[in-house]
């Protein structure tokens, strides 16, 4: 692999410690990868959290399932949270409350309590040792009129919710609501049991490092791959966002990137689970593991492909929390990306209105654990013809003009900008001997923008900058030495892979002294 000198600037292992601790690399030949046909009552696409929790909720309905992840099990997004388990997801209950009425506070509510629930009890049955631990989850921050209208709201919801004004560690803090009974977890540990506890099951198949390329909702539907095609009743597309969008999600939800160090201090860590709210928020954890305990910090949230060098923001991260904790190392480093939806509500649902064989769930704003395991249910009832109360709130074809119209102009605002600002630099763009070692740089040649990489030895890799999604161009990722859509959120190694979708086709290979031109 090239190095990119830069991007090992920072400290820390760049990985979480969920994947540090379940390496697998030595497992490579265990991958059962899809050669030729296969079928099943349900595909579902994606390994994370909501691919098999979805899985096993049906295997427990009685239905024949098949799992196709382009990676290994829980290596995605799932394996790159914070692991919170909780229904304190920011400021929320208010929201809901007014925009969509307290009936549908108290189901979202009622939805997060149970999904913490269904993983302690599925921990307990399947004795995984998944560090699953109850705590208290803080949201504070400087606003306490603001936070006394959310623990209300909570409150009038059905939670379990305080409002309190001392925040240890956070003596700063003005305000803050305090949720009991939440919980934390290790999501890789906890879904490679779940996993082994489906590969035991003569109904149920995961194939791993196998790409899907394709679905169509024929009769029956059909989940196509590089190497061969799964034949369904119904099929769950259960990744970050929609590989199959007929219905416009790229203009309902927008995608976000947010950064987390995990840290060794000198002292006693905070007992609970964090947040504060506002533009630049923080999130809070600890984890035990073989070596004594880290501290997890999150935060720096910006859309992806935009707001300047991600090196910076895992320097801000950790000059935050080196002016409130004793931070002795950095451990580990990693970045993770969601996607938010206009109302702030998860897409979880049919998928397309004229459509009844292709499921969805995307935009947890951050908040996958309660909100994947939740999907999974709410999916394997829909897809066994129950229809429970929150389906309507969760439902992708709702329309919610009051709660968001707003959001909806501004991100669709901001993806048309980016895409003509970034054609538009094109014609200024430097040329080739402008890119430095470890460095990346969309530059002009002729009329192609090509996105050009440079590694530590001098070696050029070039690709089409031209997002093979919907053309916007691609951005340097220097932390993560990517190539990333400002415009929907796909990202591209220097080589042109795809690392994320929406994107499931890789950018074009250029001549590395010809950069105008295809390989």
């Amino acid at each position: 692999m090239a190095d990119f000198s830069r991007t090992h600037a920072l400290p820390g292992e760049p990985t979480s410690p969920w994947l540090a601790s379940t390496s697998e690399e030595t497992r490579e030949a265990d991958v059962t990868r899809l050669e030729g046909t296969d079928s099943a009552d349900v595909a579902v696409v994606g390994g994370g959290i909501v691919g098999l929790s979805t899985a096993i909720e049906l295997r427990e309905r009685g239905r024949s399932v098949v799992v196709l992840e382009r990676d290994r099990v829980a290596t995605g997004v799932t394996g790159k949270s914070t692991a919170k388990l909780t229904s304190q997801h920011g400021a929320i209950y208010d929201h809901l409350r007014r925009e969509f009425g307290r009936q549908a506070a108290s189901r979202y509510a009622a939805v997060q309590e149970e999904a913490i629930d269904r993983v302690e009890d599925r921990i307990d049955d399947l004795g995984i040792d998944a560090a699953f631990e109850r705590v208290p989850s803080y949201l504070y921050g400087d606003e306490p009129d603001a936070i006394e209208r959310e623990t209300d709201a909570a409150r009038v919801a059905g939670l379990e919710a305080s409002y309190v004004t001392s925040v240890p560690p956070f003596e700063r803090a003005q305000a803050a609501m305090r949720f009991e009974d939440q919980a934390w977890f290790h999501p890789r540990k906890y879904l490679l049991a779940v996993a082994d506890e489906l590969h035991a099951d003569d109904e149920a198949t995961i194939y791993e490092g196998t790409r899907v390329t394709d679905v169509d909702p024929g009769e029956p539907a059909r989940v196509r791959t590089e190497e061969g095609i799964v034949r369904a009743a119904d099929i769950v597309v259960a990744t970050g966002f929609p590989i199959r969008d007929r219905a416009g999600y790229f203009a309902r939800v927008h995608p976000k990137r947010s950064y987390v160090l995990g840290l060794r201090i000198d002292g006693r860590p905070p007992e609970g689970m964090y947040y504060r709210t506002g533009d630049s928020y923080r999130s809070v954890r600890t984890h035990r593991d073989e070596d004594g305990v880290l501290l997890l910090v999150g935060g720096e949230d910006h859309k992806t492909g935009q707001g300047g060098s991600t090196i910076e923001r895992y320097r801000r991260l950790l000059h935050w929390a080196r002016e409130r904790f004793p931070v002795e190392d950095v451990a580990y480093r990693w970045s993770t990306q969601d996607y938010v939806s206009a109302d702030k509500v998860p897409l979880v649902g049919r998928a397309e209105p004229r459509t009844e064989s292709v499921y969805v769930a995307t935009g947890f704003r951050g908040w996958g654990m309660t909100n994947g395991v939740a999907a999974g249910r709410l999916l394997a009832d829909l897809l066994t013809g129950d229809r429970p109360p929150e389906a309507d709130l969760f439902d992708p074809l709702r329309f919610t003009p009051k709660a968001s119209l707003g959001k909806t102009v501004t991100e669709n605002a901001d993806a048309a900008s980016q895409f003509v600002t970034d054609w538009a630099r094109t014609l200024l763009s430097p040329d080739l001997e402008h890119v430095d070692r470890g460095e990346g740089l969309v530059v002009r040649e002729g009329s192609h923008p090509v996105a050009v990489a440079r590694d530590e030895d001098g070696e050029v890799h070039a690709v089409s900058a031209v997002c093979s999604h919907m053309g916007c161009l691609v951005e340097w990722n220097d932390a993560e030495a990517s190539w990333d859509c400002p415009c929907h959120g796909s990202r591209f190694s220097p080589d042109g892979e795809v690392l994320e979708g929406p994107a499931n086709e890789d950018l074009d290979a250029r001549h590395p002294d010809r950069p105008g031109e295809s390989t």
